[in-house]
């Protein structure tokens, strides 16, 4: 029998007033058995922290798709590119559940707190189209562009078997849910005037040193046990992650927002100096 998860009742059933509970058992498929590398106590705690971790951030990311499509759909954003919101939105929840197998595997049980899910960001001072294009380069050109990079690095560490295929399927569409944040950019940008373009450009420091903020806190640098499993169980070294991140958004994004006609440069360098970002 799978224990349940500590922070839970133990028919993990939420009491009155309790915060909502994300519960995926009754669709987790765990791998095959001998799909994950054998782990001591302590690393079996750290995978199933960190793949619980990514069920209920996948999960929480269907929302933030989700509220992108009517938004766009209220600023007649060209109706081909319609279609991605939606799939991508259904693509996180699949991942959740993705994740939810390994947990499963891991002898953990599928089910964790569910934080609360902010609002996407309606920017309201803004005409619509213009609010939109805030929100897609936040969620599809800055934060689908380092998910690929950091779930590349996990991937190239695993073994051939049944995670790394797993894992290779949820970074197959994490790349095209970031071909379209930067596809929707290259569409929409044109259509701005000149201080739109500059409100946009202003914009940059906020979204980039928001990802900062956001995403040190998920890529801890405490040490890892001394268990040579964890790379082959998907768990990332959170020094080498830091660093990718960093490289990414240095040396991939904002060279991409140049090349797409925005000054991100000068934006990239505020960003690490604003509180959020030191505060990370």
């Amino acid at each position: 029998m799978v224990s349940p998860h500590p922070a839970l009742s133990a028919d993990l059933t939420p009491s009155a007033g309790a915060a909502p509970v994300l519960d995926l058992r009754a669709v987790a498929r765990a791998l095959p058995a001998g799909a994950l590398p054998p782990l001591s106590a302590a690393g079996r705690s750290v995978a199933l922290r960190t793949w619980r971790g990514r069920m209920v951030n996948e999960h929480c990311s269907a929302q933030v798709w989700a509220s992108l499509l009517p938004q766009a759909m209220r600023a007649a954003v060209p109706p081909a590119l319609l279609p991605g919101l939606a799939t991508a939105a259904g693509d996180e929840l699949r991942h959740a559940e993705q994740c939810a197998g390994v947990v499963v595997a891991l002898g953990g049980a599928a089910v964790a707190p569910l934080p609360a899910l902010r609002p996407l960001p309606a920017h309201a001072h803004l005409p619509p189209l213009e609010a939109f294009l805030w929100n897609i380069v936040s969620v599809g050109c800055i934060s689908e562009t380092v998910a690929v990079s950091l779930i590349r690095a996990e991937h190239l560490e695993l073994p051939d078997g049944p995670l790394r295929a797993l894992l290779g399927q949820i970074l197959a569409d994490e790349v095209q849910h970031a071909r379209l944040g930067w596809t929707t950019l290259g569409v929409l940008l044109p259509r701005l005037d000149a201080a739109g373009r500059a409100r946009l450009e202003a914009y940059l420091e906020v979204a980039l040193a928001h990802q900062i903020a956001h995403e040190l806190p998920l890529l801890p640098l405490n040490a890892l046990p001394e268990d040579p499993g964890l790379p082959a169980a998907g768990v990332c070294r959170g020094a080498e992650a830091r660093a990718l991140f960093f490289a990414t958004l240095g040396e991939v994004i904002v060279p991409q927002l140049e090349a797409a006609g925005l000054r991100a440069r000068a934006a990239w360098a505020a960003a690490q100096l604003r509180p959020e970002a030191l505060a990370a």
